[in-house]
């Protein structure tokens, strides 16, 4: 299934991309996207297990099954003063 799969913050500077169109098997769960993200992007690391999931901009656990057409957003935390 296609998905489009969204970065935000030091992960764009990991992947060199916001955004990046993306095949996932049928039944992908967001825990086996994280998991294909890593070993697609090696420089993401542990980065990944820290951020929160959104898809299709609702926060999502990651036992969250995957549809085709899909939008998974990965948002690291963020601190601030």
């Amino acid at each position: 299934m296609k998905l489009t799969v969204l970065y935000f913050a030091h992960l764009v500077e990991r992947t060199g991309t916001r955004e990046e169109a993306l095949s996932a098997p049928d039944g992908a769960t967001v825990a086996a996207l994280r998991a294909l993200l890593a070993k697609a992007h090696p420089k993401l690391g542990d980065a990944l297990a820290a951020c929160r999931v959104a898809v299709n901009e609702e926060f999502a656990p990651d036992s969250t099954l995957l549809r085709e057409g899909n939008t998974v957003a990965f948002i690291p935390p963020v601190s601030g003063g």
